[in-house]
């Protein structure tokens, strides 16, 4: 997704939201125990990084490393996304013909490993073909450059940390299945220590292919040959054919506006098949004459809870592969409809899920229509395994970028050509009726597995500008809380004003209709829970939601303010 503008006069604004390939895995957010907690760590950062020029923040800070090098040999943020999509390729582990019927065992039965471990699991992957054609788009320097990082770090290594240590342990059990992968990740049953360097000589020929030729050569040269006859031994269903057809798309960016405290903001967000810009527009919608005092404010959780519960209850009956499918984006981001949604909402009291159910959207001016509001719920796309990161240039040029491979190290199965595989196919419908594998969440026709489809998501890079200028660069992974932590975030820079690094270390809380409950972090305050367990509302406290790692512009003096999400020890790197 990424707007048409390209003029050295005008700021380009570009949102990427993609499947990826190329990488070893993706984080894993551990639970910490329940009760009073202060909102802000004292280990965490209490400021963003200043810096005059530029600014990368990603999950990893040889990722963002690879960017800030790219930008200052020249290259503008679309060629530093590039660069950094292909180096945390590298050093961030974690993040065919098919048919709707094709994990149904003959008992009728859903086989749940089936659409989630191994070749079987396997969509085909865009992420190449998406950067290549950012970079040939918007971008001012040759493949062969931006992906040089990458190379770099595939080919010589780099040092494994802890958190990287721990997590090809706790991936023992799957990645050990898949010969590549036991290899490679888990140094033939020897395990990597902390310290130790982790070299994958097969993803640095792989990647140097990839330079020189492109994505052609990811589509139908050495890579496509080495994927495709994996697939065919191994039970895949990936043909040269389905490579060959792949093709990314250019949509438009959905757009929104909004005043708060004497500015005008807009907000450019991801459009479908990716769910995370409307529900982000809707909520806005909602929110925008509700007066939000900050998150130590029962009324105002109570309050965004209620809208995100709506939120969700239309984004499971309404939301899929536009392409293939009638999405009513129109009348889900109409102001119109928010009003009529919000009147549900009870100021002192939780709603039951029971009982909102998904609206009729339609636009001002329109009647809503009658038309039965299928209820059952489709997938909400991708595991807790997925990354985002933001730049910002010299020029004032942005990326939000969000990309996955979907659940933690994808299928575990490793191609022979280095990279590991997504297991994108849980995020269609793999049994109208019944719980995907990963979500446990009921899913409609509307996602159901064909060729040439889409899976919906929950990806959310979104972009602010305030007073006509940018203002606000963001997004994160985490599945479904994806759109929650993301809303959150916005709204704590855009109506509550907090300095850029607060809105990110702020407390997180989510709520997506079904189940019936709100989770909220570790840090929220044991009093404000009860307060809200007397509002009626359910709670359950998980450990960290999200990964936001967000750029602001000091409207001031024009500063690039990295704030990286410490719960992953994020990096903001600028010069």
């Amino acid at each position: 997704m990424m707007s048409t503008q390209k003029s050295s006069l005008v700021p380009l604004f570009v949102l990427l939201a993609a499947t990826l390939l190329l990488a070893p895995g993706a984080r894993a957010q551990t639970a910490a125990a329940p009760g009073n907690h202060p909102e802000v760590p004292k280990s965490w950062p209490h400021q963003a990084v200043r810096a005059p020029h530029s600014m990368v923040a990603t999950d990893e800070e040889l990722g963002s490393q690879a960017g800030v090098e790219t930008l200052k040999r020249g290259g503008n943020a679309v060629d530093a996304a590039v660069a950094v999509a292909f180096a945390l390729a590298v050093v961030e582990p974690a993040a065919g013909k098919a048919t709707r019927d094709m994990y149904i065992g003959k008992d009728g039965k859903l086989e749940e490993e089936a659409s989630v471990i191994g070749y079987k699991s396997v969509a085909v992957p865009g992420t190449v073909a998406g950067l290549t054609l950012a970079l040939k788009a918007f971008g001012s320097m040759k493949l062969a450059d931006v992906m040089a990082p990458a190379i770099r770090l595939a080919q010589n290594g780099f040092p494994i940390s802890k958190r990287l240590a721990h997590e090809f342990e706790e991936e023992h059990a799957a990645l050990q299945r898949f010969a590549v992968s036991r290899r490679i990740f888990l140094n033939d049953g020897k395990m990597f220590q902390p310290g130790d360097t982790l070299r994958q000589p097969e993803l640095a020929a792989t990647l140097k292919r990839i330079a020189t030729n492109g994505a052609a050569e990811f589509y139908s040269g050495e890579t496509a040959r080495a994927l495709v006859d994996d697939m065919s031994r191994l039970g895949g269903l990936i043909t040269l054919e389905d490579l060959a057809k792949y093709q990314p798309k250019i949509r438009e960016v959905l757009r929104a506006k909004y005043d708060s405290n004497g500015h005008a903001w807009e907000v450019l967000t991801s459009p479908p098949p990716s769910s995370g810009g409307v529900a982000i527009i809707e909520a806005l919608n909602m929110l925008q004459n509700v007066p939000l005092k900050g998150w130590d404010d029962v009324e105002s959780v109570h309050m965004v809870a209620e809208v995100m519960r709506r939120v969700f209850a239309d984004r499971a009956a309404y939301l899929a592969d536009p392409d293939y499918s009638n999405v009513p984006v129109a009348g889900l981001t109409d102001p119109c409809y928010a009003r009529e949604v919000s009147t549900t909402i009870d100021p002192q009291r939780a709603s039951s899920s029971k009982v909102i159910k998904a609206g009729n959207p339609h636009i001002c001016g329109v009647a809503a229509g009658n038309a039965t509001v299928p209820q059952t719920l489709v997938s909400l796309g991708e595991g807790p395994h997925t990354t985002h990161f933001s730049i910002v240039d010299a020029a004032g040029n942005a990326v939000a970028s969000t990309y996955t491979l979907n659940d933690s190290y994808g299928s575990h199965a490793t191609s022979s050509a280095g990279f590991l595989l997504n297991d994108e196919m849980d995020d269609f419908t793999t049994q109208p009726g019944v719980p995907n594998a990963l979500f446990g969440l009921m899913q409609s026709d509307a996602n159901a597995i064909a060729p040439g489809h889409r899976p919906l998501s929950s990806m959310t890079p979104t972009i602010l500008l305030r007073d006509g200028k940018l203002s606000f660069v963001t997004g994160s992974p985490g599945g479904p809380k994806i759109i929650s932590a993301t809303l959150l975030s916005v709204i704590n820079w855009m109506r509550l004003g907090m300095e850029p690094q607060a809105a990110i270390n702020a407390t997180r809380f989510h709520h997506q209709w079904l189940p019936d409950r709100i989770l909220i972090e570790s840090t929220f305050p044991d009093g404000l829970e009860s307060a809200l367990n007397a509002r009626g509302h359910a709670t359950r406290r998980v450990g960290h939601m999200g990964i936001v790692n967000a750029i602001a512009i000091d409207p001031a003096t024009g500063d690039r303010l990295g704030a990286a999400d410490p719960r992953h020890d994020g990096a903001a790197v600028g010069y």
